[in-house]
């Protein structure tokens, strides 16, 4: 097994603006979900919030673990009308999402799951964006508000 991953890039501590996480193995998946913790508890959210951006996280990095070959995580802080929040953008280079509508369906698989991952992911975070090309892998930016 390889060693814990470290950021990619990183513009100070673990859960600084800009930092990029690796997905290719079970282990960077932890790595990720204490990351994006540590970036809720970091921006003031409370339990209920911190579980959201925790599950979308793993969810969407899972996704680019299985379906897209691996990845990258990279949380950042936005700022936006005096309220602060996390957002997440999930790469990866596999084959594409081809019919992101269906994908986005309550019930959608493509494996043994339970079709709740990219809807489910979308449903807790407050901004959801998907870039995807076939053949050329995709990008989701999600963004959490911390409204307490």
């Amino acid at each position: 097994m390889g060693a814990s991953a470290a950021p990619v890039e990183a513009g100070g501590g673990a859960a600084s603006a800009g930092a990029t996480y690796p997905v290719r193995t079970d282990e960077d998946l932890i790595t990720v979900r204490h990351a994006v913790r540590a970036a809720t508890v970091e921006t003031g959210f409370g339990l209920v919030d911190q579980t959201r951006v925790v599950t979308a996280a793993s969810e969407l990095a899972r996704n680019a673990y299985i379906h897209g070959g691996g990845g990258t995580v990279t949380i950042e802080f936005p700022r936006n009308a005096g309220r602060r929040g996390v957002r997440l953008t999930v790469r990866d280079e596999g084959p594409g999402i081809p019919d992101l509508e269906a994908a986005l369906a309550d019930g959608f698989t493509t494996g043994s799951g339970l079709g709740h991952g990219l809807g489910g992911a979308r449903r807790l975070m407050h901004e959801f964006e998907v870039h995807t090309e076939p053949g050329r892998g995709t990008t989701i930016s999600v963004t959490r508000w911390n409204t307490q």
